[in-house]
């Protein structure tokens, strides 16, 4: 990417001000771009541009479209970022929760993607991004709901990438690993022993850390920049390693 690379584009972020996708539309606004934070609670700074947005009402979701477009007359870069967290086996979750969580994570995407897509119609540059996860890959223990709408995010990316790759519209994912972020942050505040559950968490991840939040944005940008056209059903993996290397126990010191 270029210093500039987003420069006259309009982007919406979802979860826009917080954790991965504040990161992300404050990387998209320093390329350029006029970015629009949608979230429930849509505190961001200047240049960024807050609108509340509640991705699980679908009127809330027209009426912030809406208001992008009246506001910059177009709309070219859609982040699919907004989601929660679940915790718990299948047995552990009710009906209730399950429904939630795939109404927030995946129908939110359909909702906010179905409103912006009159207007990527008409962009010369217009891409959508979604954001997945490792969890849509591997098997992480008590994250079986999380994990459920994951997966289908990562499978709904690739169906939109069939759908409008003869519209022009580029549709890619991201999948970080355990990121560190507000979310992780209070996840990490009910263990028994935070410090110990960091470790652990640090110890799954071949590079040995969380991944950081701007690294995951860079991988969204790259995705999401009009210098990547020739890419559309991607998924990223952004994970320090955990999904593809299989690293062999470090062997003792011999004294």
């Amino acid at each position: 990417m270029t210093d500039r690379s987003f420069a006259g584009l309009t982007a919406v972020v979802t979860g826009g001000a917080s954790g991965i996708g504040l990161a992300t539309a404050k990387m998209l606004a320093s390329g350029g771009a006029n970015v629009v934070a949608l979230d429930l609670v849509p505190t961001v700074d200047a240049p960024l541009v807050g609108i509340r947005c509640d991705v699980s009402d679908d009127e809330s979701v027209k009426d912030a479209i809406d208001a992008v477009v009246e506001r910059f007359g177009q709309l070219d870069i859609l982040i699919n970022n907004a989601g929660i967290g679940a915790q718990g086996s299948v047995a552990d979750n009710d009906d209730a929760e399950w429904m939630n969580v795939f109404d927030v994570n995946v129908f939110g995407m359909v909702r906010v993607t179905r409103a912006a897509l009159p207007h990527l119609e008409r962009s010369t540059h217009a891409s959508i991004v979604n954001t997945g996860s490792i969890a849509g890959w591997a098997g992480l223990p008590q994250r079986a709901a999380y994990s459920a709408t994951k997966g289908a995010v990562h499978a709904l990316t690739l169906a939109m990438a069939a759908d409008y790759v003869r519209d022009g519209i580029r549709v890619n994912a991201v999948a970080p690993g355990t990121t560190d972020t507000p979310w992780i942050g209070r996840l990490l505040a009910k263990a028994d022993d935070p410090s110990a559950e960091r470790t652990a968490l640090e110890a799954r991840q071949p590079i040995g850390r969380l991944v950081s939040a701007n690294e995951v944005a860079a991988a969204i940008c790259y995705l999401a920049s009009p210098l990547t056209g020739s890419t559309t059903g991607t998924i990223l993996a952004v994970d320090g390693g955990m999904h593809g290397l299989r690293l062999r126990p470090e062997a003792p010191t011999c004294l």
